[in-house]
């Protein structure tokens, strides 16, 4: 089972969500400063021996604080990255708000409607369920991610009919009623590219390039074919322990298709920012649709809108999103009230990994994000003492929570420290991005909520 340390430090935002301790001093760096201390930032970054190199791109307004490549993007022949950050990365989940985008084009159209029923655009058997376009774009669908299942291993080395997958996921039971949860999903995005497919009568592939790359400016980016010959292309490269590499373990890019087969460049990513959030992509109203989260069927808050979170760094907005796949992790990120964009592309999956990056970038340029406000609790801990479970990303999650010296200590497995967050008022207490939320019904406590970016998990007290 999963540790809530370790599900925190793995979740794909984790820029937004953990608090990560960052390279810098308390106050916010200015000027020369500021470029020199994201500088060293990067530069401490590629000095561990399994993060061969990064492509890094901070750009607030039309001042760019920093753009450019650090350390390899090929450690066999040790091939330095381009200081001009222009080699291209396979951004993995980041490829979910292009994804998002087109749909959003597609429902400008009139080709489709974000209420209706997805399987009115697709063949897919959803069990008698009915599940909303929009709840696939924003993980609360509770389809089976295709890559939770353990034949995937199996299938994403296999050239093999895209509905293959369909009918493999179709099968699975769902992990939650639509609209009743959030569970971070790679079906239903998957599912997503099948219906700009059908819709558009076009590949994914030549949408996202004439709708979206060009329109923004994007002229290094492309579909990450796995045979495709690309000049300036970064080798990815899996960390198999602290100190050890391998070449990126092989993947189909039939697989990750709409929901993270996509490559960029840092260069290009601050183009797609400029693009999206300018208001040269989208219309107004398909614009707010896309980056504004929407609750649950009970009412509950979520951080995540149409391919991308909508969180809050402290009091400010934050729109971002991570990404991973074999041999390299991604991290992108946008800050309206001060037109900032965070950029980081790197070629290996070793931790800290680019959210780690980006988020010591944001506190350099926006100074330390603030530590959550504790608020007195005045009910009694001891109803809220219990073990929760429910179903998480792939795995039950099962939460011991215990009250001790006047606080609630949160834990999964008996050797790990316990969490300790903040009380941050009412139900709610708080640790690093990550909200424990408990819920009465009847009068009894008997839910814990898990929330955070595209997770918000129900945990059923046990013996209650």
């Amino acid at each position: 089972m999963m540790s809530i340390r370790l599900w925190v430090r793995s979740f794909p935002l984790v820029a937004v969500i953990c608090g990560v301790t960052s390279v810098g001093s308390d106050a916010q760096v200015t000027g020369r400063d500021l470029t020199h201390a994201l500088d060293s930032a990067a530069r401490a970054h590629v000095e561990s021996v399994i993060v061969p190199g990064v492509s890094v791109a901070v750009v607030r307004g039309g001042e760019v604080l920093l753009q450019g490549g650090y350390g390899f993007v090929e450690l066999e022949w040790g091939v330095q990255t381009p200081l001009a950050g222009n080699a291209s990365y396979q951004i993995g989940s980041v490829t979910k708000q292009f994804t998002a985008a087109a749909i959003l084009l597609l429902g400008e159209e009139g080709k489709l409607d974000l209420d209706a029923d997805f399987t009115q655009y697709i063949d897919f058997d959803s069990q008698g369920r009915t599940v909303s376009v929009r709840r696939l774009l924003d993980h609360t669908s509770g389809i089976r991610s295709y890559t939770e299942m353990d034949v995937f291993g199996e299938l994403s080395v296999l050239d093999l009919p895209r509905d293959t997958l369909v009918r493999l996921v179709e099968a699975e039971p769902f992990d939650f009623e639509p609209g009743t949860a959030q569970i971070y999903n790679n079906s239903a995005f998957f599912l997503l590219g099948l219906i700009i497919e059908s819709l558009s009568g076009q590949s994914y592939e030549d949408f996202v390039e004439e709708r979206l790359f060009d329109p923004a400016g994007m002229v290094d980016s492309y579909y990450c074919h796995e045979a495709l010959m690309r000049d300036r292309r970064a080798h990815g490269y899996d960390a198999v322990g602290p100190e050890r590499l391998i070449r990126a373990r092989y993947i189909d890019h039939a697989w990750p298709y709409a929901a993270g087969s996509l490559c960029s460049t840092v260069g290009d990513l601050v183009e797609w920012n400029r693009a999206l959030h300018g208001g040269r992509l989208l219309s107004d109203a398909s614009y707010k649709e896309m980056m504004t989260a929407r609750p649950l069927e009970d009412g509950s808050i979520i951080g995540y809108a149409m391919g991308i979170g909508d969180e809050m760094r402290g009091d400010t907005p934050v729109s971002a999103h991570g990404g991973g796949i074999n041999g390299f992790v991604s991290q992108l990120a946008w800050y309206p009230e001060h037109d900032l964009s965070i950029v980081v592309l790197q070629n290996s999956t070793a931790p800290p990994g680019a959210g780690a990056l980006a988020a010591a970038f944001a506190d350099l340029v926006l100074g330390p994000e603030p530590e959550p406000v504790a608020e007195p609790y005045a009910g009694s801990l001891a109803e809220l003492e219990g073990t929760y479970r429910g179903i998480s990303r792939g795995r039950m999650m099962e939460v011991a929570v215990r009250e001790n010296g006047g606080r609630l200590e949160f834990s999964e497995e008996e050797d790990d420290a316990p969490v300790v967050p903040t009380h941050v008022g009412d139900l709610t207490w708080a640790s690093g991005g990550v909200r424990y939320i408990f819920r009465r019904v009847g009068g009894q406590v008997s839910e814990l909520r898990v929330s955070a970016g595209s997770a918000h998990y129900v945990l059923e007290r046990m013996g209650s």
